[in-house]
């Protein structure tokens, strides 16, 4: 046992670590929504799906957050970084707060719009929306800073107290599926906040950047916050606009079919949260970054060429396995959704990586592809087949011009070095 400790601590770097923790919170993700659809059934989980949906939305506008101070903790040090953390701080409390309040406020529109059985749910759901913006922003301390151990920690007490106390509660309360859901994701955000650094929060402490650095975070976080807006489109229109448009038993079914094809995104989430700080490190010390790009692509797609096949080949196996029979008549569809999302996960990654160079036409590419996402479901959804089909168009899309300007910027630095070489 002590060899087997002894191997672990030195034969398994960090990044190796972090990406096993990911993995297993992933996984506990996944398990969670898999029992929720066993349990409560297509209708139910209908309802349960928005709440889910919701969560996703909020982490990607939270992941804004996150993100720049993951990329400023690794720019900026000593004072000026204690000073950053406090003012990102106080902004994110203030977002989350402002966020809380809209949420509560239209609690009963959005019961209306979404068709869900209570508006509590959405009560419930924004009082803790302050929290989960704290939560990120230690969150990005940790991974800009590279104390991966104390980032997994934080992803796992959120993921495990959700799982747990929802399922709980769930055994033990006679009531409403969606209020009991609420609650676990609640006090899940709240757990999530472990371990916090209570070094660099200090709500009263004035700091105010140079001329320099404050346009520097000011342009980067303007542009993290159009792409996560992006992210939230591409990655939750369809399931809402489904929602609205259908009834609950197929709005149910379509939002297990995303569930299981979304997979690959979630995988490509773990090589995205390693890319951003190790790109700016790179660029900080003056080092090629093309290869990491070039590796984490190739795992992306050898991932996702996996999960397509074995959808095309297996999909009522896979099906009857995760959610069970109830939700067979989609199997049709499994192959086809994965692909949309594996496709997206591939040309996530090069926006992600451009995004750390300080390149933002492929983050304003993501956001056009992702309103023509949204225009054709509106356009086109007789059927579940055809929102998909429309996905999979957007998609392929996506990459298209993705692929075509990373070319372009290659070709013309190969140039420039070529150039150089001469003279």
């Amino acid at each position: 046992m002590q060899a087997l400790i002894r191997f672990v601590k030195k034969g398994i770097k960090p990044e190796q670590l972090f990406m096993l923790s990911v993995l297993l919170v992933n996984g506990g993700n996944y398990l969670y929504n898999l029992v929720l659809g066993r349990i409560l059934g297509p209708e139910k989980f209908a309802d349960a799906a928005i709440l889910i949906t919701f969560l996703l939305v909020l982490s990607f506008v939270a992941m804004t957050f996150q993100l720049v101070t993951a990329k400023f903790s690794v720019l900026f040090e000593d004072s000026v970084f204690s000073g950053f953390i406090s003012k990102i701080y106080k902004n994110a409390l203030f977002t989350g707060v402002f966020l809380a309040i809209l949420i509560v406020v239209f609690s009963l529109q959005l019961q209306s719009f979404f068709r869900t059985t209570s508006s509590t749910m959405f009560v419930i759901f924004g009082i803790g929306v302050p929290f989960y913006f704290l939560m990120s922003v230690n969150r990005g301390v940790f991974q800009g800073k590279q104390e991966l151990k104390s980032l997994s920690i934080t992803y796992q007490s959120e993921m495990i107290s959700r799982l747990l106390l929802t399922f709980t509660l769930l055994y033990l309360l006679d009531i409403d599926s969606s209020l009991i859901i609420a609650i676990g994701i609640f006090f899940s955000f709240i757990f999530g906040l472990l371990p916090f650094r209570t070094s660099n929060f200090y709500l009263s402490k004035k700091f105010v950047l140079d001329t320099a650095n404050k346009k520097l975070v000011k342009n980067f976080f303007i542009i993290t916050a159009f792409y996560e807006l992006t992210q939230i489109i591409i990655n939750n229109s369809d399931i809402l606009l489904v929602k609205h448009y259908f009834e609950s038993y197929e709005a149910g079914l379509y939002a297990s079919l995303a569930l299981i094809g979304r997979v690959v995104y979630f995988i490509a989430w773990m090589f995205v949260m390693l890319l951003l700080p190790t790109v700016v490190q790179l660029k900080k010390e003056g080092k090629d970054t093309l290869p990491i790009l070039l590796k984490y692509v190739a795992y992306i797609a050898v991932i996702a060429a996996t999960i397509v096949v074995s959808c095309f080949f297996f999909p009522d196996e896979i099906i009857k396995i995760l959610f069970g029979s109830e939700y067979l008549s989609i199997s049709n569809l499994l192959w086809k959704y994965a692909s949309a999302t594996g496709i997206f996960a591939i040309s996530n990654i090069f926006a992600y990586y451009y995004l750390s160079l300080d390149k933002y036409v492929p983050v304003v590419l993501s956001g056009i592809f992702g309103m023509l996402q949204i225009v054709l479901v509106v356009l086109f959804h007789d059927s579940l087949e055809q929102v998909v089909h429309v996905q999979i168009i957007a998609m392929v899309l996506l990459l298209f011009v993705q692929l075509s300007f990373f070319f372009f910027k290659d070709s013309v630095k190969s140039k420039k070095i070529e150039e150089i070489t001469k003279e």
